[in-house]
């Protein structure tokens, strides 16, 4: 199962929450030039200028962001989320959902 934020969910989300909320970061190893997910406090980022960090959220940091939030499962595990009266697709992780609430929680300006 899905445990955190993919690279391009983490870059779109890093333009919407605080970024203390993240809980884990992506670096970038200027050699390899892979992109390797760790978990760790984001203000806690080591200030080397060989990596490039992107804040990462796992599903308990996104949860945490979402007021009165509740998640729905079903019996095929499959996730949605309700917040605010409104309601996500259904996805097969419980990350996907978050974004797709945050995301569209911010459109709205609700967030």
């Amino acid at each position: 199962m899905k445990s955190y934020t993919d690279l391009e969910q983490s870059k779109k989300l890093a333009e919407i929450l605080p970024i203390e909320s993240a809980d884990m970061f992506y670096y970038k190893d200027a050699v390899t030039k892979e992109d390797n997910p760790r978990v760790m406090d984001y203000s806690q980022v080591p200030k080397n200028k060989s990596m490039y960090y992107t804040p990462c959220w796992s599903f308990a940091a996104l949860f945490k962001v979402l007021p009165s939030s509740t998640l729905d499962s079903s019996n095929d595990h499959y996730y949605r989320l309700h917040c605010m009266e409104r309601f996500t697709e259904w996805y097969d992780n419980p990350v996907d959902a978050c974004v797709e609430m945050i995301i569209k929680l911010n459109e709205l300006n609700l967030l």
